[in-house]
């Protein structure tokens, strides 16, 4: 109920204020679980894409966002919820594997998880080799992986700006890629690899981004 009424109050504001183009919607599968693989370009990409998405898609949150006290703390945890948050814990060696099987029962009960496959967004413009978690579910559940490319949400949320500002974004999703040829062989690396890396050629196919090879690196962070 909340989150229909949030898409009912927010939606009309984002499409005046930023009319956002959306382009193959009808490309998501209207029923069973799918998988969102957007680039990463700022932090409203999330916000973006659960505005625009077809289905209510469910995104990963921290999980202290959800434990605030009080009056307040709820109607967060509620606003979050509503939006398609699931929390999950981070900062410790099980998070990686906690975030997974938090998407994983998202997609076994037929929903629409929503991963960045960079891991996180790209400060250099160019789209970054994907880590294995997208191929990893997508093996494991049998959900199509529908690519998205985000545009324009570099420019309406700059890196370093707190404030939003007006530009034009486009959200295009590509054709569903089915990977149910390599049914069985969820085990493999080199499988969970070759199917990320088909996520990332289509997506940079969408995006026009340059691809580099590499796992994006935050400033500080090790080669």
């Amino acid at each position: 109920m909340l989150y229909q009424l949030i898409r009912l109050a927010s939606v009309p504001v984002v499409k005046g204020i930023y009319r956002p183009e959306v382009r193959g919607a009808e490309r998501v599968p209207e029923h069973g679980p799918v998988i969102l693989a957007p680039n990463h370009r700022a932090a409203i990409d999330t916000t973006v894409l659960s505005l625009v998405s077809p289905r209510r898609v469910r995104f990963l949150g921290k999980a202290e966002y959800f434990t605030g006290k009080g009056v307040r703390g709820r109607l967060m945890a509620a606003f979050l919820d509503a939006l398609g948050f699931v929390p999950v814990e981070r900062g410790n060696a099980k998070a990686g594997l906690a975030a997974l099987e938090s998407g994983r029962k998202v997609l076994d009960d037929g929903g629409v998880f929503g991963i960045y496959p960079e891991g996180t967004r790209s400060l250099d413009g160019r789209l970054h080799r994907g880590h294995t978690g997208v191929g990893s579910l997508a093996l494991a559940t049998g959900a199509k992986v529908v690519p998205v490319a985000l545009t324009g949400t570099e420019k309406v949320q700059p890196i370093g700006k707190l404030m939003p500002r007006v530009a034009k974004v486009t959200v295009e999703f590509g054709e569903p890629l089915d990977f149910s040829r390599y049914a069985g062989l969820e085990a493999s690396p080199a499988i969970r690899r070759a199917v990320t890396d088909e996520v990332m050629y289509a997506i940079a196919e969408l995006s026009g981004q340059e691809y580099v090879d590499k796992y994006h690196k935050r400033p500080g962070e090790a080669a």
